[in-house]
């Protein structure tokens, strides 16, 4: 009925409009008028009384679908497909596993964001649900996978670290706590490496009381990581640079009590003693009493 209307304005509006637009010569705006009132008729024609369909699919038929599309590897698909099945049938006991699967498949497509509310959703419907150290640990994955040199924010590290402490907290038994403990040490190591090197920045810049700052920092809070031999010798430079040989010979002494056969010993023996050693000399009989002879004076 909308269509028939139209079509009857259109000639009604081409028999007077458009011989008077003839009349004035204008071709160009005939062109233009006639797209225009061609255009309204397709639209009317569209905006009709016709609505869509909502086409409702058993919940196995949609599950399967989806699980069909995470075996095809096109994880995007199969994510909306997975949200589908909570969407048309969320009180089905596989409206719960699709939620997780949803996380996962947006986990597999690298969209770490949605992965991460599609798990959180997860997590606070179903905090006792048998699977949910699984999606910690797929969380905390989102994040792990995101982290960056240490040259850059650390937001994700800190989220991560974050996640996976909560998991080897909540389910220390689950089989997923030995691999995030495994992640976490690395996590900490990825941030003391963070501070040592805004430490070293800062010591570039002869700002040592900063760099100090941040290099007691790595000691105190990352004593597990790698960095901490370094740190120790950094500070003995640091507070050599300030002029406080006794606390310089301290932080030398504890380098060395922890870590006697590392490169970061011999450097710090070399700044406090003021002399040049050969590497070769760790073993010396004499050298090796040195810390001995420190711990007797001090």
């Amino acid at each position: 009925m909308r269509i028939t209307t139209l079509a009857e304005t259109f000639n009604v509006v081409m028999n007077s409009g458009l011989t008077k637009l003839m009349r004035a010569g204008s071709c160009l705006r005939v062109s233009r008028f006639m797209v225009g009132v061609f255009c309204l008729m397709l639209l009317a024609a569209c905006s009709g009384d016709e609505e869509l369909v909502y086409l409702e699919e058993g919940v196995d038929v949609l599950y399967n679908e989806a699980q069909d599309l995470m075996d095809d590897k096109k994880y995007n698909a199969a994510a909306r497909k997975f949200d589908e099945v909570e969407r048309q049938h969320p009180y089905s006991k596989w409206a719960t596993k699709a939620q997780l699967m949803s996380g996962y498949a947006y986990y597999q497509a690298n969209r770490y964001d949605d992965s991460v509310i599609a798990l959180d959703r997860f997590i606070q419907l179903h905090p006792s649900h048998k699977d949910v150290a699984y999606a910690y640990y797929l969380k905390a994955l989102c994040y792990y996978e995101q982290i960056s040199t240490v040259d850059r924010d650390q937001q994700m590290t800190v989220n991560a670290t974050k996640t996976l402490n909560e998991l080897v907290t909540r389910f220390p038994d689950s089989k997923y706590a030995r691999d995030a403990k495994v992640k976490m040490d690395l996590t900490f190591d990825h941030l003391a490496g963070k501070e040592m090197a805004i430490g070293r920045y800062y010591q570039g810049q002869k700002q040592h009381l900063a760099a100090l700052n941040r290099f007691k920092l790595v000691v105190e809070r990352y004593q597990t990581t790698t960095h901490v031999p370094e740190a120790l010798l950094r500070m003995t430079e640091s507070y050599l640079a300030i002029g406080l040989v006794n606390e310089a010979q301290k932080s030398a002494s504890v380098l060395g009590h922890n870590f006697p056969g590392s490169e970061w010993y011999v450097d710090a023996y070399q700044i406090v003693e003021g002399r040049v050693i050969r590497a070769e000399e760790i073993d010396d009989p004499w050298y090796k009493s040195w810390y001995q002879s420190l711990e007797n004076i001090w």
